[in-house]
């Protein structure tokens, strides 16, 4: 008995079976998955550069950008003076509405107000317009007020009132091949010279000629348009129209026919433009 109470015990091992490689762990595979997602970002973001003008980035950038306004004036504010205040004319921004109303100068006044522009010209369309009837309106005062203004083609543009002066071929404007003015560019400028005057507008005179033959030698429809446009130039002088008025005077020779042939003697014109006041 004693023999066997001094016997070591007897220890039973078991191990467990591992079929395969086990399981480690999925940690490393959603490490792995974000750095894929930001792989793919990074090389889309690489190919929005390359692929986008600088105008759709800016685009881009302002879209996870916005900027909400609290208030329609640049100093935000949303009490009594709607964010401006007894200095606002030296503090506030000047863009969009950001100046003051009050008394703005040349240099300080608020800019981009496209309401504001709009009203500036639709009064200087109605303007223009009366400018328009006024010259037109004297042609029934007689018959030579009548025959006169058969010369006279008006239009409103983008620049102006364009008063168009062209030859007939019964009654040119100026002598043939010359600059000087005939009896009729005269009377003309007598009645133009009351309209303009009514005005406080600058004034652009553009001369212009038909073609002649390619084969001469000095063709002389440059030199011959520019002595016209100063023949005009003088001539509304001499009625009273001070010289300060006048913006530009050009000759254009006969790089704009009117006509499919540009030989014509209706391209021999003059354009007198009443100039915009809101550009």
């Amino acid at each position: 008995m004693a023999g066997q109470s001094n016997a070591a015990p007897v220890i039973i091992k078991r191990k467990k079976k591992v079929i395969g490689g086990g399981h480690h762990g999925g940690a490393w595979k959603v490490a792995y998955a974000d750095f894929v997602t930001a792989m793919m970002a990074f090389f889309m973001l690489m190919w929005l550069l390359n692929a986008t003008t600088e105008k759709q980035r800016k685009g881009i950038a302002d879209y996870f950008n916005p900027t909400i306004p609290i208030n329609r004036v640049s100093g935000g504010g949303d009490g009594a003076f709607g964010g401006e205040s007894v200095m606002s004319e030296n503090t506030l921004a000047q863009n969009g509405t950001g100046a003051a109303a009050g008394k703005p100068t040349e240099d300080r006044q608020a800019r981009g107000d496209s309401e504001t522009a709009e009203r500036a010209r639709a009064a200087e369309e109605e303007r223009l317009a009366e400018v328009e009837k006024s010259l037109l309106a004297r042609s029934g005062e007689s018959m030579t007020m009548q025959r006169l203004l058969r010369h006279v083609v008006t239009r409103v543009t983008d620049e102006g009132l364009v008063i168009e002066l062209f030859d007939l071929e019964d009654a040119p404007l100026f002598e043939v091949d010359q600059a000087t003015p005939t009896q009729t560019l005269r009377d003309l400028s007598s009645v133009l010279a009351d309209v303009l005057l009514a005005t406080r507008n600058q004034i652009a005179i553009g001369g212009y000629v038909r073609s002649y033959p390619l084969m001469m030698m000095n063709n002389p429809v440059w030199t011959l348009s520019a002595e016209r446009a100063q023949a005009g130039r003088k001539l509304l002088g001499d009625e009273g129209v001070p010289d300060a008025r006048f913006a530009r005077v050009t000759g254009f020779a006969d790089r704009k026919p009117l006509t499919p042939d540009p030989s014509v003697i209706r391209n021999n014109r003059l354009e007198v433009i009443l100039l915009r006041t809101d550009r």
